[in-house]
């Protein structure tokens, strides 16, 4: 039920709204207003979003391939361009897939590939416990959730079983950290933005030991900024991985693929 007849709702939450800054105005009045059960809740929720917390933190999910996943505060939000990198990920996926999540965030990627593929298993893992707690959620019974630092939770068993590794590692450089919007700077976790000198610290890491845990002609998926493409190809090559580039003009997306050798 509305919690008031919604012209009124809605014209007085987009004022707010844009007076905070808010570039999608009005979807974002009728998103609160679905949110809402009572106008007081209706005030506390505009009023969060006013201050500047991120919309998903507010509304306690964000969409992403169509579904909604949980999102709790202090979790990194799922962005619409990583949709992508799921769906380079689905073709890729061979039948019954061994699926790994590393820096899994909120679990939307994993959860969103095992529903566009057939997976067979899923492992999703993060060094922060809240993005933990919060991916326990979104995954559910579809796979295992684990706490650390990228491969170190994982169970040894997985090694050289893993046929998508997806990897949606930092890669802002640390200096550019300070210039994203205050929503993600301020709200999400340093360590889910902040990639290192050039940004690519972590994704170093994560190929170096890719090799390791993928299985014969198993990939790594990756996002990097444009202008990080070449080196980032370098990276996963120097890894012993075959590196391609796919690109997403609509989505402003750059994926990088590092596929494992086959064994012939």
């Amino acid at each position: 039920m509305p919690v008031h007849p919604i012209s009124t709702v809605v014209s007085t939450t987009v004022l707010v709204l844009r007076r905070a800054g808010c570039v999608f105005a009005e979807d974002e009045a009728l998103l609160l207003h679905e949110a809402a059960a009572s106008p007081g809740e209706l005030s506390a929720l505009v009023e969060r979003r006013a201050a500047g917390l991120p919309l998903e933190h507010v509304l306690g999910w964000a969409e992403f391939r169509g579904r909604r996943f949980a999102v709790d505060a202090g979790v990194f939000v799922p962005r619409r361009r990583t949709e992508f990198l799921v769906a380079q990920a689905a073709a890729l996926a061979p039948h019954r897939a061994v699926v790994v999540d590393l820096c899994c965030g909120s679990g939307a990627l994993g959860v969103a590939l095992a529903a566009a593929s057939d997976t067979a298993e899923l492992h999703a893992c993060d060094v922060e416990p809240a993005a933990v707690r919060c991916a326990r959620r979104n995954v559910g019974d579809l796979g295992e959730v684990y706490e650390g630092d990228l491969f170190a939770p994982l169970p040894a068993r997985l090694r050289g079983r893993v046929d998508v590794l997806l990897a949606n590692v930092p890669y802002v450089p640390t200096d550019d950290v300070e210039l994203l919007p205050t929503e993600a700077r301020v709200h999400e976790p340093r360590v889910a933005l902040d990639g290192g000198g050039d940004g690519l610290d972590v994704m170093r890491r994560v190929a170096a030991e890719a090799p390791e845990w993928l299985a014969p002609g198993g990939s790594l998926l990756v996002e990097a900024g444009e202008r990080q493409r070449d080196t980032a190809v370098e990276v996963l090559r120097a890894a012993g991985l075959h590196p391609r580039v796919l690109v997403s003009e609509e989505l402003y997306a750059t994926v990088l693929v590092g596929t494992a050798q086959r064994i012939t």
